[in-house]
This record gives C-alpha cells, structure tokens and sequence, in this order.
C-alpha cells in the first residue's frame, strides 16, 4: 500500500466524511492501486483515526463502486472493467443527451457566458501538470451543462453518475494528446447552445463521449 496520501481535513465536515474523501481521492488518482487491499487497522493507524470511520469510508466507497467486497479477503479497489465502461458510458451518453436538448431551449444568457468562461477555463487548466485540476475543470463545465436545463432530478441523477465516472475521467485526461480534441468538443457545445443549434450540440456530446470510450477501451485491452 502506497504511502503517499494523508487525511485531507476540513473543519466543515465529519471525520467519516473527511476520511472517505481523503481515500476517494487516492483511489482516483491511483495512490490506492485497483486490485490493492483496504485493510481497516493499516488505513486507521495511517490517517490517525479510528477503525470506525475508516469502514464507514469504505462502505461508502463500495456504494460507489469504488470499492468491492471479496469473500476471505475483505475490501479491495475495485478493477476498471470494460463491461463498466460501457455500462457507465451507455447510461452517460442517453442523459447526456437529453441534458444537452433541454439546455438548447433553456439556457439563458448568463448561463452561456458563465459557460464560454468555463470552457476557458478548463483550456487554461489544461497549461498545467495536475490531472486533478483538469478534471474539476471539466466536471464544472459539464454541471453548468446540466444546471441549465432547470430539471433538478435530471441534475441530481447526472451527479451520482459523474461520481461513478471520476475514475475514467481521470484516466482519459492523463493523455495529453487528448486535451486539443476535449477543448474543441468544449467549444462546439458552447456555440450549439448559443444558437440553439440541438443537432450540433447532440453531435459534439456524442463525439465527446465516443473519444473517451474508445480511448480508455484501449487502455483496458491493453492490459488482458
């Protein structure tokens, strides 16, 4: 088990909280390696915390798939399946869809200016080394996205499902030789909504998504 990360505190949220971030984190960034065991009293005595919040932590995690329970051998870091992937990408790309449709008749003028800012931004993240910036970057561009379809239900299903696809997403922007195409999706979504155009949007969305399944596919082929 790799010893790189430590207990990321916040005054703001429970210890169980701060814990279950704190190994999210390393488990997204690869610091807790898939295949890896969580073993409650190392993790405890590392963080210096309980044994308690720990498998709280990491029942959470298991909820999100993160984290899978072995019998006789406990917690382990879930592996990225090709059948999760495309599971995952299928249930994406049909909400993705229908965000992107409603936020072509409702979006407002504030929310595209907010949104041309973000695609900006998440190109100006993109200058630096932190794969972790890239994908906050990204992950705010895309729930303006979703805000501004004004379908609360529609926003609280795509947060749980980008949760679940942190870690691909993480994976896809280690490539650098990807970032020029994920900037161009970026800014053609931005022009489709400003002009309403649904079929442009729906086509940007579809290539967004088709690039980072095929690229990270490879990556998981490569490894059987």
């Amino acid at each position: 088990m790799t010893d790189s990360f430590k207990l990321q505190m916040n005054e703001y949220l429970p210890l169980r909280d701060v814990v279950f971030q704190t190994l999210r984190q390393a488990i997204l960034r690869g610091e807790l390696k898939p295949g890896e065991r969580l073993m409650e009293i190392h993790l405890a005595q590392k963080l210096g915390v309980s044994r308690t919040p720990v498998r709280e932590a990491i029942r959470k995690l298991e909820l999100e798939g993160l984290v899978e329970m072995i019998p006789r051998k406990g917690a382990i870091v879930s592996e990225i399946t090709v059948s999760d992937l495309e599971n995952v990408l299928e249930v994406r790309m049909a909400l993705e869809e229908l965000a992107v449709k409603r936020a072509c008749k409702r979006i407002t003028r504030r929310q595209l200016e907010e949104l041309e800012q973000l695609s900006a931004d998440f190109e100006r993240a993109l200058q630096g080394d932190d794969v972790g910036v890239y994908a906050q970057a990204d992950v705010r561009f895309h729930d303006a996205i979703y805000l501004a379809t004004g379908n609360i239900r529609l926003v609280q299903i795509l947060n749980n499902l980008r949760e679940q696809m942190y870690r691909y997403r993480m994976e896809y922007l280690k490539d650098h030789q990807a970032h020029k195409y994920l900037v161009q999706d970026h800014e053609e979504i931005v022009w489709a909504l400003q002009h309403r155009d649904e079929r442009t949007a729906l086509e940007a969305t579809k290539r967004h998504i088709a690039r980072q399944k095929e690229h990270i596919l490879g990556l998981l082929n490569g490894k059987e």
